[in-house]
């Protein structure tokens, strides 16, 4: 096994993992499942979030004094965001397409209806609360947010990623304007600190495959009743049809158009950071691996990818903002409620804004969709409806997350001459 490259390692273990967790669940030994092997996977998640903020902190540092003055890092950081912006507002404009096109919410029974919203009332009560205490702030209370008031406080919890992440440039920017003797110092430290922590990304995605079987396992023999599933089979199809299109067309149109690299070479460089994405659910867990593919078989300049995908891995969520529109109306639909023009215009600019506000950890949308709810004006109980599929369909969310932040990388170090088209995988 150790000849096959690391993808087809994790795929071998995705498979094993189904097949052991359906086999579980046929001879009553779940709970063995849940209690002997899911562990494993949990302490994997975690060992990739532990080193989270360290590879940020490093990465980003590094990246930002490899660029030598402010005025480089304005142009990159301006590029990055602007194409960030535009394909989340294309992702979540395609989600409202195909959910206004199929209408998933009126094949749903009222028995059906009820008893979601009564197996998950509970849940989507929490995820109300929530919500509930962030829209009750200003509106621009995310600006006041993103701004710590201690760093040590801030780089306790992923969730604080974006604040992490405004001291980091704010730091940078600070390494760049001195006198570079000083910086010097400072500099080679954060590069080895960079340097350390690739080395344990190497340590930890080599235990990926046996994590993934854990974790796929454990999905199988916890997943919900099929009748609910069947319920809710079109509205599934829905989010997957508009994911698809991001995942398998516009993401590598992008990247074809603007870098010139083709299609399979680009799925070749990022397909282990994608079935990462796909097991853990995290678009934080999966950095790692996203800054490993595309630094080392995408061609993009290390300095670029520690700028861009950190910064994507937090405000970059085109999977969940899209997931976010086609729930929305799906909702709607369910309640018997038509959403007109501006009502639908009004959830692409809340989608796209609450998706910079979502952490990059499992079903963080999930809370950001009862602002979006709200505001369209749509009962925000009806969350209760999506639960039941919403893991399965968080983990191809975070497929396209991590792959628009890979495909951005690419077009950003191209437009700079940071990507080398040679080096990506053939």
């Amino acid at each position: 096994m150790k000849s096959l490259p690391l993808h087809w390692k994790i795929i071998i273990g995705m498979v094993l993992g189904v097949l052991f967790g359906f086999a579980a669940s046929t001879l009553g030994v779940s709970d063995f499942v849940v209690d002997w092997i899911k562990p494993f996977g949990i302490i994997f998640i975690n060992a990739l979030k532990l080193i989270a903020i360290p590879l940020i902190v490093a990465s980003l540092i590094k990246g930002i004094s490899d660029l030598k003055d402010v005025s480089q890092l304005s142009r990159i950081g301006g590029r990055t965001l602007g194409l960030y912006l535009v394909t989340t507002v294309t992702a979540v404009t395609i989600g409202l397409g195909i959910v206004n096109l199929v209408n998933p919410g009126k094949v749903v029974s009222e028995e059906t209806r009820e008893n979601l919203l009564a197996a998950y009332a509970n849940d989507a009560n929490q995820r109300i609360e929530i919500a509930t205490s962030q829209s009750d702030q200003g509106p621009l209370q995310f600006l006041v947010d993103m701004v710590p008031d201690n760093i040590v406080g801030a780089a306790s919890f992923n969730g604080n990623m974006l604040q992490v992440i405004f001291f980091v440039v704010f730091f940078g920017i600070g390494l760049i304007l001195i006198d570079p003797v000083k910086a010097r110092p400072v500099k080679a430290f954060f590069d080895s600190v960079n340097d350390v922590v690739l080395r344990l990304i190497d340590l930890l995605m080599s235990t990926a495959p046996y994590a993934v079987f854990a974790l796929l396992a454990a999905l199988v023999v916890e997943a919900p009743s099929a009748d609910l599933f069947a319920a809710l089979l079109s509205y599934s199809v829905c989010v997957l049809l508009g994911l698809g299109i991001l995942i398998l067309i516009l993401y590598p149109l992008l990247v074809r158009l603007l870098t010139g690299v083709a299609y399979g070479r680009f799925f070749r460089g990022i397909a282990p950071a994608q079935l990462l994405a796909f097991s853990t659910s995290s678009s934080a867990a999966t950095l790692p691996a996203t800054l490993e593919c595309t630094t080392g078989k995408l061609g993009v300049g290390e300095e670029i990818a520690s700028f861009v995908l950190p910064i994507g891995a937090t405000v970059n969520m085109d999977g969940t903002s899209l997931h976010q529109a086609v729930a929305a109306v799906f909702v709607a639909q369910v309640f018997g409620l038509e959403l007109d023009l501006a009502t639908q215009l009004g959830i692409i600019v809340t989608a796209s804004m609450a998706s910079i506000d979502a952490a990059a950890v499992p079903s963080a949308g999930i809370v950001m969709l009862v602002i979006v709810l709200g505001q369209a004006g749509i009962p925000v109980e009806g969350i209760a409806l999506i639960f039941a599929v919403d893991r399965p369909l968080d983990m191809c969310r975070t497929i396209a997350n991590i792959t628009g932040d890979a495909a951005v990388a690419m077009v950003v170090a191209k437009s700079v001459g940071k990507l080398d088209v040679d080096a990506v995988a053939r």
